[in-house]
């Protein structure tokens, strides 16, 4: 059987305040599935947005395991995280953190071009081409709309083929329409891709079409569902 490509056992990740220490997360046990679609909900403080960051390599954990794509991240130093996550992990934020100074097609273009890949500008154009932009190319992000911008922040964290995809609030700063097409293209270009996506997410509507929900409160996984087949 394969390994799952995220797999947390008993973490706990604890920080530092004015107050003393505080909890953030609690023995957290989780197992994702290459392919799966995963949500992660709760109300605000709960741990969602630190455990997606823990799974990122972004946040150290406190103790525990935490294993993605076959790597233990706790065995891993900074510079060892940062290849292994330009690889392996792209990242779709609420805030869509484009280069203002760069094209949309630059953008997507980065990542390729840090990581040496040839064609990096090929690649990319077909990129946007794929998330609907083949008009908008050499726009920079200040003419685009909020939807175009998550567009090519969904196309630059896909452009190296990631296993694994995490979305943090991805339709957060969008009106409900701009929100729901966007969503319809990161599941398409999950499921195409045979990509497990992982989402953080406050809507209960976007988590419905996840194929699993995990539900968080004070740090803790509260309860882990399928859904339900059709």
């Amino acid at each position: 059987m394969t390994e799952p490509i995220v797999v947390l056992k008993n973490l706990r990740l604890t920080l530092p305040s004015r107050a003393g220490a505080v909890n953030i997360l609690r023995d957290v046990d989780l197992a994702a599935k290459e392919g799966q679609s995963l949500a992660i909900v709760g109300p605000s403080g709960s741990g969602k947005t630190s455990l997606l960051m823990v799974m990122a390599g972004l946040e150290r954990a406190t103790s525990g395991t935490v294993k993605v794509a076959g790597h233990d991240l706790s065995q891993m130093s900074e510079d060892e995280l940062a290849l292994m996550r330009g690889a392996e992990i792209g990242i779709v934020f609420q805030s869509f953190y484009l280069v203002p100074t760069m094209t949309a097609l630059e953008n997507v273009a980065l990542p390729l071009e840090l990581a040496g890949v040839r064609d990096a500008i090929a690649t990319a154009r077909e990129l946007l081409q794929e998330v609907g932009l083949a008009h908008r190319m050499e726009h920079f992000p200040a003419q685009l709309s909020g939807g175009e911008q998550q567009r090519v922040a969904i196309a630059r964290a896909l452009s190296r083929r990631p296993k694994l995809i995490l979305a943090d609030e991805p339709t957060g700063n969008l009106d409900r329409r701009t929100g729901g097409q966007v969503i319809d293209l990161l599941f398409g270009l999950q499921r195409r891709r045979a990509s497990t996506l992982i989402l953080v997410t406050h809507d209960e509507r976007l988590a419905t079409a996840c194929e699993r929900t995990i539900r968080m409160a004070d740090g803790r996984v509260e309860s882990d569902t399928e859904a339900a087949l059709t």
